[in-house]
């Protein structure tokens, strides 16, 4: 990489920031492209976010993507945000236009693209599980929703919380049916789900044991798992082995990535090029 005055600089926010891998298939794709561009990562607390931000917009900067915890700050102190973050409530990529700053959320992209390219088109007029409504459970039930899934059931250990994304879903997606199920008891529930999806941090750790056990899934199901440390968590191998059919959450990453890197520059990213610069920082491949 041959850095000049004329190299166009991205970057990845958050707090802490060293396990970001936003670098790595950004500068690859960068790399496979010939752009003169690149993409760094910075630790930033979240009460300077708003002052870094114009620091970065004046230094020249194109855009940036931001990580725990700076989404939500984004999303309050923007005065200028995309549909999707609207949708999502929170910001993810921020791009530096001439005219300001603007906010987006390319995470319901991501997890959209990544589905379809696992399983084929999977959303619409199916029913969908999501266990967990953190931040991305919450993203991934909404943009569910819009894309027509027939019905949602959520569930988590917080259930009010659970609660209040079923309510922002019946408030935007009246046509879709959404029920929040026990924490202790969705076995019946996972397993009636045409789609289901593991957004918990439960499998981080390899040690982690499946939250669900075999009896939750079956033949012919969609089982996603949001993490993407290890090519299967034991979530999916056990939805495997009950005949599922499974994906990680690295297509994920890596389309949310790739919808990004369009926001900023108006190009088609090297997909390829991210995808095997990902495989070789997390799974050594």
């Amino acid at each position: 990489m041959a850095l000049s005055g004329h190299t166009k600089p991205f970057a990845v926010l958050g707090h802490p920031i060293g396990h970001s891998l936003s670098p790595v298939m950004h500068n690859a794709s960068f790399a496979a492209l010939n752009m003169d561009a690149i993409y760094l990562a910075f630790d930033v607390h979240p009460s300077r976010l708003t002052e870094v931000l114009l620091a970065m917009r004046d230094m020249g900067f194109q855009g940036v993507n931001l990580t725990v915890p700076l989404k939500e700050v984004a999303f309050a102190e923007l005065s200028r945000l995309d549909e999707s973050a609207r949708l999502l409530g929170a910001v993810n990529t921020v791009a530096f236009k001439p005219d300001g700053m603007v906010g987006y959320n390319t995470d319901g992209d991501g997890f959209l693209t990544a589905v379809d390219e696992a399983f084929g088109p999977s959303i619409r007029d199916e029913s969908v599980f999501v266990l967990g409504t953190g931040g991305a459970g919450r993203a991934v039930a909404l943009v569910c929703a819009k894309q027509g899934a027939q019905r949602i059931v959520l569930s988590d250990l917080d259930r009010p919380r659970s609660q209040k994304v079923a309510e922002d879903i019946h408030a935007a997606y009246p046509a879709v049916a959404v029920e929040v199920v026990d924490s202790a008891s969705p076995i019946d529930a996972a397993h009636a789900a045409d789609v289901l999806v593991q957004s918990t941090p439960v499998g981080m750790q390899e040690s982690d044991a499946s939250l669900l056990g075999p009896e939750a899934f079956r033949e012919g199901q969609k089982v996603f798992d949001l993490i993407y440390m290890y090519p299967e968590t034991a979530f999916l191998r056990t939805a495997r082995e009950a005949g599922a059919k499974t994906a990680n959450g690295l297509g994920m990453l890596l389309h949310q990535g790739a919808r990004a890197f369009t926001i900023w520059t108006g190009e088609e990213p090297s997909v390829p090029s991210m995808r095997a610069a990902l495989e070789k920082a997390v799974y050594g491949l």
